[in-house]
């Protein structure tokens, strides 16, 4: 079943460390501009999946993150939301990780599940292709074998 959120609020996520982020929702909207992101449109072809993933992930943050706390320079000072921050922050592993799995996550479980096999339109075993050899029905059967005598 598909739980539709029709809030259109913004919301703060927490992702440890300290660290929280005021996001927008992550709509159709975002996505497909995040996909049509330059970053993105300049991955070559033979880039990993996890470079794909990052580089993806820094292109909707940069669209739904719109506030910050617990994110300062070297000394401590706080910093404002910028592009560079945001890509900055999504460098550091455990935070591209939480980001993931608290905000991109539960959006992608959908994409995910339209890229499973689907099964053969006669039946699930209908486009399987046979690896035993037919049977020869001019073949007599062998000798019964032998099982063990009862006592």
């Amino acid at each position: 079943m598909i739980r539709l959120d029709l809030s259109s609020e913004p919301k703060w996520l927490d992702l440890g460390h300290g660290l929280r982020l005021h996001v927008l929702p992550i709509t159709t909207a975002i996505m497909v501009a995040a996909r049509n992101d330059p970053a993105v449109e300049a991955l070559p072809e033979e880039a990993s999946r996890e470079e794909q993933a990052l580089v993806m992930a820094k292109a909707v943050a940069r669209r739904v993150v719109t506030g910050w706390e617990g994110v300062g320079d070297a000394s401590g000072s706080p910093v404002p939301v910028s592009p560079e921050g945001i890509d900055a922050l999504l460098d550091i592993w455990p935070i591209f990780e939480a980001f993931q799995t608290r905000c991109l996550a539960p959006h992608l479980m959908l994409e995910q599940e339209k890229n499973a096999s689907a099964p053969s339109q006669t039946g699930t075993s209908a486009g399987a292709t046979p690896i035993a050899k037919p049977a020869s029905p001019a073949r007599a059967a062998g000798p019964r074998a032998r099982t063990a005598r009862r006592a």
